[in-house]
């Protein structure tokens, strides 16, 4: 059972937590929070079917959703979510019964029949309407009904954060997939082609002329990244050799970039899949195979349909976030979206309060595809070079319970943590364990943040709980300070400007020396050290591995 109950921090009025002082609304408790109307019916499949017409941006359709009831005691109402102006016209029953309903907001109250706990049934939600339209995909969310480079239609949806329910009825919370997957039938006019995530099912000509297309999954799925892509595509496919056995890849492109992307894609997934399998393990969805999609947007990682639009370049549609130069050789969306496959998509966070597991994982997966290609020095340049991406104006973690995203820092800082945790247990067969580990243990699972943070400190040994604290709940840079006592040819060394109980161990490393400190906030400790060693406490050496400000004192106080 994927469902989980999640505690809601913040309700119906003020709510302060990780420095956040922000006015949430009962529409962000009902959207962000396992509702007691969502808490008694578990998820187990949505079959989504959708019509849309490009001309009038209207579409209509309806989600089967298969359920399980989880509670014996339960509400006879059940929360449906579909964003306005979207609107459900009717529910059916288990294919017998109309159910009737009344709308608040962005939520539908349905009245249901006497259910047994364990048993099955099924919501078949019929809904219309002109959805909302992405201004600025996919950064803001919504159908995009926009035109290929030949004024064709070309469509496709984007919704992470704003949620599922933009453009379909669904329970849109992440803490519950579809257990047994999902399937996605889109019918459009002949000339065009319907993709979606998973495997071709199949494909229906219409006497109209429209023709249906279904796609299926078989691993469960977050609502957000299931998703359909509509336009003038091509197909070409291959097999890869992964370290599950052979992987089917197929790459979907807008049929005049054919020749360019069969000459350009392949290498960077190939490269993209090499380094990941390594590090992270098998890529999680062998079943439903990977697929490339080009799009008019950026991209997106939405489930074994990974979305592409970086033009056929090395960087971020030209740019390097690092400002090295190594992030302009190698395909900046292909490689980071791919990367949620494991982080995001494989491992979900049951709150989007928690995104950072989602993305400062994804982050640091750009940094380990650097490290596997050109080696570990080159990782540590381009991870502290994205450093210049970091704010530190307001905290990685928000509200729980309210769907509060938290700050953009979520990406580089977290990318930086994370190498710092790294370098400070100072052994990468073990950080790889604990990376693959991670992807099998919560496979296919939906989690809180703190089950990740807890797994890497049991399996690194090292309990590192407030360094996870420091760098997602604070916005103040640690100092490291540095006395030198030449006198007793000792170094003595403290955090400040830290919580209290920062206490990230730190490995020093040269070509024939080591030593491993152990600062902790607000206290001195020292270390012997010799003619040969001091040199690893030079400052810029500490803070290119670390994410720390170090501080060289005259004085002791």
């Amino acid at each position: 059972m994927r469902i989980r109950k999640l505690i809601v921090i913040a309700s119906l009025g003020l709510s302060s937590f990780a420095g956040f002082a922000q006015q949430f609304t009962k529409a962000d408790t009902l959207r962000g929070s396992i509702t007691p109307q969502r808490a008694w019916w578990d998820v187990m499949r949505y079959d989504i079917a959708v019509q849309p017409v490009y001309k009038t941006k209207y579409t209509s359709g309806y989600n089967e959703i298969t359920y399980k009831v989880v509670q014996e005691e339960h509400p006879d109402v059940m929360q449906l979510d579909l964003q306005e102006p979207l609107v459900i016209d009717r529910i059916l029953f288990d294919d017998s019964t109309e159910l009737t309903f009344r709308r608040e907001g962005n939520v539908y109250w349905v009245i249901t029949e006497p259910q047994q706990l364990n048993s099955e049934h099924t919501v078949k939600v019929f809904f219309s309407g002109n959805p909302h339209v992405a201004v600025r995909p996919p950064w803001d969310g919504g159908w995009s009904f926009s035109e290929d480079k030949e004024g064709r239609p070309l469509m496709t949806v984007t919704c992470q954060g704003l949620g599922a329910s933009i453009w379909y009825p669904n329970k849109d919370h992440q803490s519950d997939e579809p257990d047994r997957g999902a399937s996605l039938t889109m019918r459009v006019p002949g000339e065009l082609t319907a993709i979606a995530n998973g495997r071709l099912l199949n494909k229906t000509e219409h006497k109209d002329g429209t023709t249906s297309y279904k796609w299926g999954v078989e691993n469960p799925i977050s609502n957000y990244t299931l998703i359909p892509y509509i336009g003038h595509y091509e197909n070409f496919k291959e097999v890869y050799p992964g370290v599950k056995g052979d992987l089917d890849l197929n790459y979907w492109v807008l049929d005049y970039n054919l020749e360019k992307a069969k000459d350009y894609m392949p290498n960077e997934v190939h490269n993209m899949l090499n380094a990941f399998e390594y590090w992270f393990g098998p890529y999680p969805f062998y079943e439903d195979g990977y697929k490339l999609i080009e799009v008019n947007n950026t991209g997106m990682e939405h489930q074994s349909a990974v979305s592409y639009g970086n033009y056929y370049a090395g960087g971020y549609r030209g740019r390097d976030g690092s400002g090295t130069g190594l992030g302009l050789t190698w395909d900046f969306i292909i490689i980071h979206e791919s990367g949620h496959e494991w982080f995001g998509n494989n491992i979900t966070t049951n709150d989007l309060a928690d995104m950072y597991v989602h993305e400062s994982f994804t982050n640091y997966s750009e940094t380990l595809f650097v490290d596997y290609n050109y080696g570990p020095e080159a990782a540590n340049d381009y991870n502290y070079g994205i450093r210049q991406g970091i704010g530190n104006k307001t905290p990685i973690i928000p509200a729980y319970g309210v769907n509060a995203q938290g700050s953009g820092d979520m990406y580089p800082k977290g990318g930086n943590m994370l190498h710092s945790i790294r370098h400070s247990i100072n052994n990468d067969q073990l950080f790889r364990n604990i990376l693959a580990g991670l992807n099998q243990t919560f496979h296919n699972q939906t989690v809180d943040g703190k089950q990740i943070q807890d797994y890497i400190s049991r399996k690194a040994g090292f309990d590192y709980s407030h360094v996870f604290q420091q760098y997602l709940t604070e916005i103040e840079i640690p100092t490291l300070q540095l006395y030198v006592d030449a006198k007793n040819h000792e170094m003595k060394y403290r955090y400040v400007n830290s919580l209290p109980e920062f206490n990230l161990p730190l490995s020093l490393v040269g070509t024939s020396e080591e030593l491993k400190i152990y600062p902790v906030a607000n206290k001195w400790k020292s270390i012997a050290i010799t003619n040969k060693n001091q040199y690893l406490f030079t400052p810029a050496r500490i803070e290119y591995r670390y994410y720390l400000n170090v501080e060289l004192v005259t004085k002791l106080d």
